[in-house]
């Protein structure tokens, strides 16, 4: 699966763990810098996961015949369109505004952030590929059940390489960025 969508399977570099073990994931919630935008942004990191799992899960129902063609179609349609256009719009602002004001309060993390870029381009050709054949899966839905189920298959295994991309990349980002954000009190 990873080789296909050359998706990072290797954790950050531990350099650029140092503030994580300052401020480790479990204490983040008492620190009096985790403020209301920070929890918004772990938050929509959360709805991405459960959306990729939701994905998964809905076409593995579809492939067991536990869902209907049309139910499906109609929630592969909803719930891969919110997935794909809020992953989107949440990496472009992480590139053009959420990364570069962490980078201007701690520049010693920037190769982790140019990681975390590169991530999100490998993520968009992900992205692509599953929009590609979730229209085509949901196009042969309407012509003929049955050869959509081949479609489906490909539905299946891009929704679980976003879900492994999306276990790996939010994590690192995750510990990369709230550290930092504690350290110099940002986003406040």
């Amino acid at each position: 699966m990873f080789d296909r969508f050359d998706i990072r399977t290797t954790p950050m570099p531990e350099s650029m763990r140092v503030l994580l073990n300052e401020y480790p994931r479990d204490s983040w919630d008492a620190h009096p810098g985790f403020k209301e935008k920070t929890k918004n942004w772990l938050g929509a990191h959360v709805m991405f996961r459960r959306l990729g799992e939701l994905v998964t899960r809905e076409t593995e129902l579809f492939l067991d015949r536990s869902r209907e063609a049309d139910d499906y179609a109609a929630r592969l349609s909803y719930y891969g369109d919110a997935l794909v256009r809020n992953l989107h719009g949440h990496h472009h602002f992480e590139d053009h505004s959420y990364f570069p004001e962490l980078s201007a309060a701690d520049p010693r993390f920037d190769r982790g952030l140019e990681i975390l870029e590169t991530d999100h381009e490998a993520l968009d050709k992900v992205l692509h590929e599953f929009t590609d054949v979730a229209n085509r899966t949901l196009k042969h839905i309407q012509l003929d059940e049955k050869s959509a189920r081949d479609e489906v298959a490909k539905v299946h295994e891009t929704s679980r390489a976003i879900e492994a991309f999306l276990a790996r990349h939010l994590s690192d980002e995750e510990e990369l960025a709230v550290p930092i954000i504690l350290h110099h009190r940002l986003r406040g």
